[in-house]
């Protein structure tokens, strides 16, 4: 992959190595493009995130690594933000980056696709679970808050699926998205999961294509070597969906790269 957006660090207290170790990862995987989008600090689920006391320091670290290796490949700063109401930050919505990723980790305050909290999905009917989170996302997409989609399908992680249509399931969101003018993320951290598979699977991304929706390319690295990580996978995919081209953005401004 030509462009990588979604990487951590361990400032989100579930990440390991050095910024400088992902940037090595990157300049090895010939990515041009990459981009930290480490997770948000909001009031709520503090273990998995960094603090507002830490945004100052991230921000920093990733504006010195772009100085630092800017003949080397271009390095981008963004947030990765949690969407749930009533927990969201102006601190981090309006912060100086070039992009905000908008993900759904939480179904009514329930981390989901927390291996510690798997036990719930025995009590939940699937089918609402599957609609409850692509509403969510729909809600999400109509803040217009975000430039990108992460992990649009992230409810399939542990490999419960509904008995219903998934397109039928995400058709709202998927609108929704069109209509917020956002991005598709391909994220390759679903080849790592009990699912196998990336987000958003091919069915949806086929839908995503029919109604014009830019993508781009993320690994989701937790560590330096999850960099570029199935990107042969996630490249053939896009364009076996019929995608040329993905996105960026430079100070909230999206640019195309043909790849």
């Amino acid at each position: 992959m030509k462009v990588d957006l979604h990487n951590h660090t361990p400032l989100c207290n579930h990440a390991e190595g050095t910024i400088d170790e992902y940037i090595n990862a990157a300049i090895n995987k010939n990515i041009q493009i990459f981009g930290f989008s480490d997770h948000a600090p909001m009031d709520f689920d503090l273990k998995y995130r960094m603090s507002f006391n830490d945004m100052k320091k991230y921000e920093q670290d990733i504006q010195d690594a772009k100085k630092k290796y800017a003949d080397k490949l271009t390095i981008l700063l963004g947030y990765e933000v949690d969407y749930l109401e009533g927990h969201m930050d102006k601190r981090v919505l309006h912060a100086d980056v070039d992009y905000l990723i908008g993900s759904v980790h939480f179904i009514d305050e329930w981390g989901f696709d927390n291996p510690e909290f798997i036990g719930r999905y025995e009590n939940e009917d699937i089918n609402e679970i599957w609609q409850k989170y692509f509403d969510t996302v729909e809600a999400m997409a109509n803040t217009k808050l975000f430039d990108i989609v992460g992990h649009l399908d992230l409810i399939k992680v542990f490999k419960f699926m509904p008995t219903k249509d998934i397109k039928e399931i995400a058709k709202n969101a998927l609108l929704a998205i069109k209509n917020a003018d956002m991005v598709l993320e391909i994220n390759a951290a679903g080849y790592r999961k009990p699912v196998a598979e990336a987000y958003p699977s091919k069915e949806l991304l086929e839908e995503a294509f029919k109604l014009d929706i830019p993508i781009t390319f993320s690994s989701d690295a937790h560590k330096p070597e999850q960099v570029g990580m199935f990107d042969k996978e996630v490249t053939d995919l896009a364009k076996e969906v019929g995608y040329t081209q993905c996105a960026y953005f430079i100070n909230r401004t999206r640019k195309f790269l043909a790849f």
